[in-house]
């Protein structure tokens, strides 16, 4: 099970309530850690120091903190942390609210001479701002300038289009939403209705509504109990009635001797979709999280694990076997849910033939009110109304609906077990015969049956791919068992390999393999000869790489518009010693158009742009006698090696071995890396809509499409988009 990352919506509200608490600390100073870690400290009269934690980068979090979980202090505190300390120090704590049901919070801080408003956005690339009394940007960790929006110091903060708040939504605007979807019930609650996967997965289990039932067949009962399993969940929240929990993932005893739980989920109040999973339980929801996240560091940095030198290379086997045998045992409950749906259908059309006249009556008697014009409310009357005299037919009638033109009516079937009888309700088309609601019925009946052999088909798919697995274990164990006993291959390794190509686009199931690369958080692609290139995302990323990652046999690249980021073509790694390398004119030009397509030429809408190339030594902060270079600008001496009229063009693609991952560049060296890939150009979509476009693009590729989710989500695929418009080339 993934770990979880990020707060979600309804963690958010839960949180609210709590963090509300601490209203009336003062501000004694802010702290920020490698540009994504806001770290507040307050004192507060009751509790003594109070340490808030806000963090916008891979981790997207928001709370307070044991002091015994915070780092010490860093160093020369940058302009955002200075900045805060100017406008903050000695502001009293006013109060927190979460935006609508987006994953943002908005923090005020009150002062005698200003007021400051901090929103932490804790979703997509994140990003904390810090607002004046007008609502003006004041400062924030990263510019955002789309179509869409803007948050850059001088502008008007501008929130992110409004969502659907699944926790107050009525009713009948909850049905509205539903009932517009075209996907089962569990995608559209995640999706249409903002939940996230999991805890639209947790509402159809509380309310005991099959996941996968599509819109088009889920029943206004089922759409009810939905709703009021939201309802309930949404009065929990604002009461702040929690019962919060940390789970930890399940060890074998083996695993259980080498190393400890690592923690997966937290959460408000218990889950059903965590049963079965460890868990710590905690006094408050706040305590929860800051457990969580402090434990998810460990995690990551790998303190308190034992070695496992032959297990991190194993591929996990069991996991992959036991979701396929979890798949397998979901499309068998579903076969015999197709078959008990096909079955009732068959009854409910046999048992209007078994009553025959009594239906014909009823569709008789409401075909002729209709014809003289009768409403359907006198119908529904004049029908209760024989009912009370005990007439048949009237007594049978349970239903009338004259905004859909059908009756329902209540018939009686013998039991199973000979005793008594059943009560069945059938809905009837009022203005056809008898014959043509009974063949209604046998046809759905059919239609049933034609999902069931697809899930057949698809189960023994499924099946397939279970044995594959298990092959694929077996022999790696196999290969291992011989490398223990003579030390070696017998030379078929090329063979083998071979062997396990995989056709990921089809594939049920792709295990996740995420990396740990020291240059994630740059720009960054591999050239098509292997090479690594990283560039700049703003002025202080260009700055740090050019003083602390530029080797000498490096290739420093930029393009001749203004605003283009810093790239550098590496000869090896940070910590690896270089030869000087003759790097070919096809990783040249590759470095070259991803220097183009990251500029503004590319925000401006140009198709091609011009680029250079210098030596490291050639590059230099020193300006000459008079002049001075802004923050992320460099000087450049001597010759320079042009590159002329290069297309603005990149590739984002899907990577699925050896490594699971989201990519991005130039499209000769992405498109044969990936497992599959979207090409583009400039254009018209802003930043955060094209990459949704690529997403859903990419998403529906795979039959895996929980795994797209997972490495290359919406957000992910963004980081790899160039600023400004993007159209997705045919």
């Amino acid at each position: 099970m993934d770990q979880k990352r990020e707060l979600s919506s309804i963690d958010l509200a839960a949180l609210v309530t709590e963090l509300n608490r601490y209203e009336g600390a003062k501000v004694d100073k802010a702290y920020l850690y490698d540009d994504d870690l806001l770290r507040l400290k307050l004192r507060d009269f009751d509790r003594g120091r109070v340490e808030l934690m806000i963090e916008v980068g891979d981790v997207k979090r928001a709370h307070v903190a044991d002091a015994e979980h915070v780092a010490d202090a860093p160093g020369r505190p940058p302009n955002f942390a200075k900045m805060l300390r100017n406008r903050m120090s000695g502001a009293d704590f006013a109060g927190v609210e979460q935006y609508e049901f987006d994953r943002i919070l908005t923090f005020e801080f009150e002062r005698e001479d200003e007021n400051t408003t901090l929103v932490a956005e804790l979703f997509g690339q994140g990003n904390v701002a810090a607002l004046d009394e007008t609502g003006e940007v004041v400062g924030s960790l990263s510019t955002v300038r789309l179509k869409s929006r803007t948050v850059a110091p001088g502008s008007q903060y501008e929130y992110p289009a409004s969502r659907l708040n699944p926790l107050d939504v009525s009713l009948g605007g909850f049905k509205r939403n539903m009932r517009e979807s075209d996907s089962d019930v569990v995608r559209t609650l995640a999706t249409q209705l903002n939940l996230g996967g999991l805890y639209a997965e947790e509402v159809c289990t509380r309310a005991g509504v099959e996941k996968e039932t599509p819109i088009d067949e889920a029943t206004d009962d089922q759409l009810r109990a939905l709703h009021e399993a939201l309802e309930r969940i949404g009065d929990r929240l604002r009461s702040g009635d929690v019962d919060p929990r940390v789970y930890e993932e399940e060890l074998s005893e083996s695993e259980a001797d080498d190393r400890d739980p690592r923690v997966v989920d937290v959460t408000p109040f218990p889950l059903s979709e965590h049963e079965g999973l460890p868990s710590v339980g905690f006094d408050s929801f706040n305590a929860a999280v800051d457990e969580y996240f402090y434990r998810l560091d460990r995690d990551d940095t790998g303190e308190g694990e034992a070695p496992a030198d032959a297990k991190a290379s194993r591929p996990d086997f069991e996991e992959e076997i036991a979701k396929q045998e979890r798949i397998i045992e979901q499309q068998e409950g579903a076969i015999e849910g197709f078959e008990e749906q096909a079955e009732a259908e068959r009854e409910r059309a046999e048992l209007l033939y078994a009553n025959y006249d009594l239906v014909d009556e009823v569709l008789s008697t409401v075909q002729e009110a209709r014809e003289s014009e009768v409403p359907w409310d006198e119908i529904a009357e004049t029908l209760d109304a024989g009912a009370e005299r005990g007439i048949p037919a009237a007594e049978a009638v349970v239903d009338v609906d004259g905004g859909e033109g059908t009756v329902t009516v209540e018939l009686e079937a013998g039991s199973d077990d000979g005793e008594g009888v059943d009560a069945v309700r059938v809905e009837l088309d009022a203005s056809a015969g008898v014959e043509v609601n009974a063949d209604r019925l046998y046809q759905e009946a059919k239609r049933i049956e034609g999902k069931k052999e697809g899930a057949m088909e698809a189960i023994e798919s499924t099946r397939r791919e279970l044995e594959a697995v298990k092959e694929r274990k077996a022999e790696w164990e196999a290969e291992q068992a011989a490398d223990d006993g003579d030390g070696g291959s017998d030379g078929d390794e090329g063979d083998d390999d071979e062997a396990y190509e995989t056709d990921w686009l089809s594939r049920a199931s792709i295990p996740i393999r995420s990396p740990d690369d020291w240059y994630d958080r740059f720009r960054w692609f591999h050239t098509s000869t292997g090479y690594l290139v990283i560039g700049g995302r703003n002025a202080d990323q260009n700055e740090e790489l050019v003083k602390k990652y530029m080797g000498k046999h490096d290739r420093f690249f930029h393009t001749q518009a203004h605003g283009g980021p810093v790239t550098l073509l590496k000869a090896a790694g940070p910590s690896e010693s270089a030869d000087p390398v003759d790097f070919s004119e096809e990783t040249l030009r590759e470095v070259a158009q991803f220097a183009v397509s990251y500029s503004s030429d590319w925000k401006d809408g140009r198709g091609a742009g011009d680029a250079y190339m210098v030596e490291p030594d050639q590059v230099s902060k020193t300006p000459e006698s008079g002049e001075y270079i802004e923050k992320g600008s460099f000087v450049i001496r001597g010759d320079r090696t042009y590159f002329e009229d290069v297309p603005c063009r990149i590739a984002v693609g899907v990577q699925c071995e050896p490594v699971t991952q989201a990519i991005g560049g130039p499209p000769s060296a992405i498109v044969d890396r990936a497992a599959t890939s979207v090409t583009l150009e400039p254009g018209m979509y802003a930043q955060n809509d094209a990459a949704m476009m690529v997403y859903r693009e990419l998403k529906g590729r795979f039959a895996d499409q929980s795994f797209v989710r997972k490495v290359a989500s919406a957000d992910q695929l963004q980081e790899f988009l160039p600023p400004g418009g993007s159209d997705i080339v045919d």
